[in-house]
C-alpha cells in the first residue's frame, strides 16, 4: 500500500509492531535472544530504524529501535529528515506520506563468523521474515504496508549513519492507516 491516511498511528501500535518484528521473548544467558520472528543460528543480524512521521506521543525523526529493553532510541530530529529518506528511496513519496518507516540495517558480523560467505544469504532471507511478520501486524491493526527494496544504498546508508560495509541497509517499508 504506498497510500495511507492523513492520521497518526498509536503508541500502541507502534509498539506491537517492534515487538512482533523484532521483539525478544527470551535472552538466553546474555550470549543470544529468541525473538518473535525466526532467524538464522538466532544470530538476529537486523536492527531496526524507524523514520516516525505520524505517531502519536512521538516526534518526528529518526529513532532506532532497543529490542532488549523494548524502547526507541532517538537519533535524530533535524528538519526535513523525512525529506533525506525519501531521496535515498528514490524520491517514494510514501515515505514522506507514511505514519512510519521501517528500515532495517544488517550487522553482517552477528551472521559472518558463524556462516561466512553464507552469511549474506542468511540476512536477507531474514529481513524478510522480519517484513512479513510487519505486514501481518500491521493488517490485524487497520494499517497497510510497502515494502521498499529499491533505494540509493549509499545515501540511505549515510541517512542512518551506518558505514555501510560492517553494517549496511538491507530492507524498507513504509506503514500507515489504510485509506
Amino acid at each position: 500500500m504506498r497510500s495511507y491516511r492523513d492520521k497518526p498511528v498509536t503508541g500502541e501500535m507502534l509498539s506491537l509492531m517492534l515487538w512482533e518484528t523484532q521483539g525478544v521473548k527470551k535472552n538466553v544467558r546474555n550470549i543470544h535472544t529468541l525473538r518473535t520472528v525466526p532467524s538464522a543460528g538466532a544470530r538476529h543480524a537486523l536492527e531496526t530504524w524507524l523514520l516516525i512521521n505520524l505517531v502519536e506521543g512521538i516526534t518526528p525523526g529518526l529513532y532506532r529501535y532497543l529490542p532488549l529493553i523494548h524502547s526507541l532510541l532517538q537519533v535524530s530530529v533535524a528538519d526535513d529528515i523525512a525529506g533525506r529518506f525519501t531521496k535515498a528511496c528514490l524520491d517514494q513519496q510514501m515515505v514522506r506520506k507514511s505514519a512510519v518507516t521501517f528500515f532495517w540495517t544488517a550487522e553482517i558480523y552477528r551472521m559472518k563468523w558463524r556462516y561466512s560467505e553464507r552469511a549474506y544469504r542468511y540476512i536477507f532471507l531474514d529481513a524478510g521474515h522480519v517484513c512479513q511478520n510487519l505486514y501481518l501486524s500491521a493488517q490485524s491493526m487497520g494499517c497497510g504496508v510497502c515494502a521498499i527494496a529499491a533505494f540509493d544504498d549509499d545515501l540511505l546508508n549515510a541517512a542512518l549513519g551506518v558505514d555501510g560495509e560492517s553494517q549496511f541497509a538491507i530492507y524498507a517499508a513504509s506503514c500507515g492507516l489504510r485509506v
